[in-house]
Order: structure tokens, then C-alpha cells, then sequence
């Protein structure tokens, strides 16, 4: 099977999502809007280049809610405030996740679309319940004890390969590998073939190539190739006795046994996109963090037990999904403001973790922070991601392992940051090893 796909000509010269997106705006700066609304946070340039966080305090400090009624993705409304996250998140009846009334994203759903990717995560009950709760079990604590030896002993492996005296990609060499190695663990992947899940999360996971109507068509070529690779693995383990990956319990489930090509193609790329780009991010933010942080570096190599309090604090300053989108079912009134049937609703819980009313000063990294776990950057309500206790598993194994190595790791390099409005992160940090 590896040579099917990963030997393919061109795969490896393909250009990122990122580097594609880059490319068009640049090459046709009419794409977007000359004076766009004050509001839209739609375009993906304000994050590659972070200057987000004003924009949204400037909108926390005006209210809830926020209309934009013209963008490159149409009207929505901008939900910035902690409060009002979870309270729209704790209404699943009246605010939609279902891809039908338009999904999770930003972009609307394309009318008489012959490329649906519905998943579980875009299901409203109770067909969202059934689905999440066949893969459940594969994130229970007990699996998490279970898997915590075999996730540190990779993780040790990876650090102690790390060149010491000279300038290397984390984002590539530690946060891209150890979490594509997750991935190929809990889907019982092609060991030699890993990196491609790490290639499909990323052309998966960019929403905004929707806007681009070439680069859209070739996202899903790549996700029909991805679709292709799996349905073998899908043949080749229902032929096999039950196992402990994801493709096995849903060939098992009467919940996901019964799906089409397109909910079996929807529901990987949520666990891909979901178990690839969170970890990922946050392992690169909790570097460049801490390199910005010095104190709080400090703070972490002189007392270990803050180890658990600062994954939470580092999830919550990154907050590696920006956003979750919800479709009115109805007309309401929400804080105040008339809201339609078919209303769009972004839920920015980048915005939602930096709300001065819930986290004093939280533009600043506190890894003593006492409320940190009140960060929304998994979600809330229903919605909650089902995989949050293995990121939070991963993230603290790093830190101890890179404290036990007694590992100091600075910038000493580029720093480029994901293109997009949806995933948030790094795609490159160059750095240099030395020890405390």
C-alpha cells in the first residue's frame, strides 16, 4: 500500500495549504475586500500575522455579540465573550452543529454540493451521540494509563534525537512527528506511511481554500486519495477480529458500520484534523511561549508539579482551533440581539480565552494561573472534543520528559505562522537545545 501513495509522483513537492493561500492572495489582492467591516475576522492574514488580539478585545469590550453583514463568507456574527460561548454552546437544539444547516466552519454550505463530508461533529443528537460514543472508548482514562508508557517512550526517543549546537524546525522534527505518530497508533496505521496524515490534515483543516475555487478542487482530490487509502484499510480490518483502533471500532459499531464513503471520509478527517493540528500546535506554542515567557520558563524548570496547571495555561493562550461556527434553528433573541433562522454564529474561543472577565491579565503566560482550566479551547456542552484527555496526555509527557532531560529549548530562528482563520498555529519555529 505505501507505494500507491506516499511514492507517488509530487507529493512531497506539493505545496502546503498555507503556502497555496499565500500565493493566490498575493498574486490577486482583490480576493479580499478593500475596507472590510471593522468585525470581519474572516481573512486569514490577521492571524498569520497576529495581530488578532486587539480587534477581538476591542469587540469583547463592546458586548457579546458582534453582526458582520458582508465578508468573503457572508454574513455571521462574531460570539466573543466566554459567557456567551458556552451559553450558545448549552443550546444544541436551537444553535445547529449539523452540516445540513451549514456544519462548523465559516464558509456556508455550497448549494447543490456533490462534496458533503458530514462527521459526528457536525451531527446534531441523536445521531452525534451514537457516533462519539463508538469512538469514546478508545479515550478513556483507562486507555490513557494504558497508552501513557508507549507515548513517553516515543517522546524521549524523538527529544534525545535532537541535535544540540545548531538550529532545527521544532514544528517538523518534534510537534509534526510526535503527533503523526499518535495518529498512525490509534488508527493502526502504515508506520512507514505517517507523514501523510500529517499532508491530508493540513489540506483538510484549511476551510478558507473554499474560497479559491482551483485550490478547493485540488483538496478534494488529495481527500478522495486520503478516502481511497483508508477504504483498503477499512476492507483489510473487517476481514480481521476486533482491535483497539479507530477504523476497527467503527467497522464494529452499529453506529458507523452502515456509513456512506463521503461520512466514513468526514468522520477522518475530524480525527485527523482533530488529533493532528490541536497537539501540534501547542506543542510548538509551548516553545515559543516560554521563550517569550522567560519567568515562566524559569518557573517550570525550577518546580515540575506546575506541570499539569501549565498544559492548561499553554491550551488556553494558544488555543489551537480559533473557532467553532453554529447555525440558528429558529428565531431568538440572544444578549440582546435579534437573531433569524439560519443565522450564522462563530464561536471565537480564541477570543473566549482571552476574556478579561474570566482570566486576569490574559494576554500574559501564567503557569501558576488557578482558573486555567476554564479555557474553552476544547469546546463545551456536547460538542466537547472526545479526544482532549490524550492531548492533555501528550502535552504533560513533553514537559516531563524535557525536564527530566533538564532541556532548554530557545528561538533562534524563523517563526511563521499558519494562514488560516480555523486551525492556529505554526508552521515553522527554528530553535537551539541547551540544558538548565
Amino acid at each position: 500500500m505505501a507505494t500507491q501513495i506516499a511514492d507517488r509522483p509530487g507529493l512531497h513537492t506539493t505545496p502546503t495549504p498555507y503556502e497555496a493561500l499565500a500565493r493566490h492572495f498575493a498574486q490577486n489582492p482583490a480576493s479580499y475586500p478593500d475596507h472590510p467591516h471593522p468585525d470581519d475576522v474572516s481573512r486569514s492574514d490577521i492571524y498569520a500575522e497576529n495581530r488578532w488580539q486587539p480587534i477581538f478585545a476591542d469587540m469583547r469590550a463592546r458586548g457579546p455579540l458582534h453582526y458582520v453583514p458582508e465578508s468573503p463568507v457572508g454574513p455571521y456574527w462574531n460570539v466573543v465573550q466566554h459567557k456567551a460561548i458556552q451559553h450558545v454552546e448549552a443550546l444544541p437544539e436551537i444553535f445547529s452543529s449539523s452540516w445540513e444547516h451549514g456544519g462548523i466552519t465559516m464558509l456556508d454550505r455550497p448549494e447543490n454540493s456533490e462534496f458533503e463530508l458530514p462527521m459526528f461533529i457536525a451531527m446534531d443528537r441523536p445521531k452525534h451521540t451514537d457516533q462519539r460514543r463508538t469512538v469514546a472508548p478508545a479515550f478513556t482514562p483507562a486507555e490513557m494509563v494504558r497508552m501513557e508508557a508507549d507515548i513517553r517512550k516515543r517522546t524521549r526517543e524523538v527529544l534525545e534525537a535532537l541535535p544540540e549546537g545548531e538550529t532545527f524546525d521544532w514544528v517538523d522534527t518534534v510537534s509534526i512527528e510526535l503527533t503523526t505518530q499518535m495518529l498512525a497508533i490509534l488508527f493502526g496505521f502504515p508506520w512507514e506511511d505517517r507523514r501523510l496524515l500529517t499532508f491530508w490534515s493540513d489540506w483538510a483543516g484549511d476551510t478558507e481554500l473554499a474560497l479559491v475555487p482551483e485550490l478547493d478542487h485540488f483538496r478534494q482530490d488529495i481527500l478522495r486519495e486520503m478516502a481511497g487509502y483508508f477504504q483498503q484499510l477499512w476492507v483489510q480490518r473487517s476481514q480481521e477480529e476486533p482491535g483497539p483502533d479507530l477504523i476497527s471500532m467503527m467497522i464494529h459499531s452499529p453506529a458507523m458500520n452502515q456509513m456512506s464513503p463521503q461520512e466514513f471520509m468526514g468522520n477522518l478527517v475530524l480525527l485527523i484534523v482533530g488529533g493532528n493540528d490541536t497537539t501540534r500546535n501547542t506543542m510548538s506554542s509551548i516553545i515559543h511561549s516560554f521563550d517569550r515567557f522567560p519567568d515562566q520558563r524559569k518557573l517550570f524548570e525550577q518546580d515540575p508539579s506546575l506541570i499539569p496547571n501549565a498544559v492548561q495555561e499553554c491550551i488556553r493562550f494558544q488555543t489551537p482551533l480559533a473557532h467553532m461556527r453554529r447555525t440558528a434553528t429558529q428565531d431568538t433573541e440572544l444578549f440582546g440581539k435579534q437573531i433569524k433562522a439560519g443565522d450564522k454564529l462563530v464561536l471565537w474561543y480564541l477570543s473566549a480565552n482571552r476574556d478579561e472577565s474570566v482570566f486576569e491579565n490574559p494576554d500574559q503566560l501564567d503557569i501558576t494561573r488557578e482558573n486555567a482550566r476554564r479555557h474553552l479551547a476544547f469546546g463545551y456542552g456536547i460538542h466537547r472534543c472526545v479526544g482532549a484527555r490524550l492531548a492533555e496526555l501528550q502535552l504533560r509527557v513533553l514537559l516531563e520528559e524535557m525536564h527530566a532531560m533538564r532541556m532548554r529549548v530557545h528561538v533562534a530562528g524563523d517563526v511563521e505562522r499558519v494562514r488560516a482563520n480555523f486551525v492556529h498555529g505554526f508552521r515553522k519555529l527554528e530553535v537551539e537545545v541547551t540544558r538548565f
